[in-house]
């Protein structure tokens, strides 16, 4: 589901960015499925699974993109949390938090596939 203030932020975001942007929020909400809400956080689209913020987007320098996994905006207790992600996709800053970087959208689109994989499975191991 999308929100006014998804749609405005969208309307202010250089339109040269939309289309890549548009796609990740597409795979999120794809690999997601219903149990996912669409808003506003730390300027950009956040995603909460099941009332939790579970990933935010991320927009980097020249194009770049960013998809961060997490269990909230506070730090919470990671002991004991392990999270496999055979994809490689992302760096794992802390057990509990991810980060997916694409350089561009031939990229996100090279790795939709594996990305796909690893949200839903994100989503179900901490939904």
């Amino acid at each position: 589901m999308t929100s006014d203030p998804v749609n405005s932020w969208l309307a202010a975001l250089d339109p040269a960015l939309r289309p890549a942007v548009d796609r990740l929020r597409a795979i999120v909400r794809d690999a997601a499925g219903d149990a996912v809400v669409e808003t506003i956080k730390w300027n950009a689209p956040s995603f909460a699974h099941r009332g939790a913020d579970r990933a935010t987007l991320n927009l980097g320098p020249k194009g770049a993109l960013r998809l961060v996994l997490h269990r909230g905006a506070k730090a919470s207790d990671a002991a004991g949390v392990a999270f496999a992600d055979p994809t490689g996709l992302a760096s794992w800053p802390a057990p509990d938090r991810g980060v997916i970087s694409f350089r561009d959208a031939d990229e996100l689109e090279a790795k939709a596939g594996a990305l796909v994989d690893l949200v839903r499975r994100w989503m179900a191991a901490n939904g």
